[in-house]
């Protein structure tokens, strides 16, 4: 008279219940459901489903995040030992000029961001908030 009197069950014997579904049933279920319904009440499911879709939309597409910053990484450059003065004095205007193209592109950027919360702040103050 040993513990275990019952035969072991398959390790997949719980799968038994997925086997008695299927999709036509489910329509056929889905059809008789919906031919017991009043008028009124398919009306209220079909707005609940737009809203609900709306709503889910509006998260999906409002989703959108910015690229995380990534660091722009400056190597060290190799300048030969025996550079004259006016070399050294061409190379400091070149990189003064992309310097400057850059800084003028960052503050473009910035007055834009700035723009965007001021019209987000004009729109809150006259929401009262």
């Amino acid at each position: 008279m040993g513990l275990a009197t019952t035969a072991p069950r398959a390790y997949l014997a719980g799968m038994q219940f997925l086997a008695r579904m299927s999709p036509l049933r489910a329509l056929r279920d889905l059809r008789l459901f919906l031919h017991q319904r009043q008028p009124h009440e398919l009306g209220f499911l079909l707005l609940a489903i737009l809203i609900t879709g709306f709503f889910i939309f509006a998260f999906a597409k409002d989703s959108h995040v910015e690229k995380v910053y990534k660091p722009d990484i400056i190597y060290v450059q190799q300048w030969r030992l025996d550079r004259s003065e006016a070399e050294i004095l061409a190379q400091q205007k070149i990189d003064q000029a992309k310097k400057d193209q850059e800084q003028a592109a960052l503050e473009k950027e910035q007055a834009k961001t700035r723009a965007e919360f001021q019209r987000l702040d004009d729109k809150m103050k006259r929401w009262g908030l």
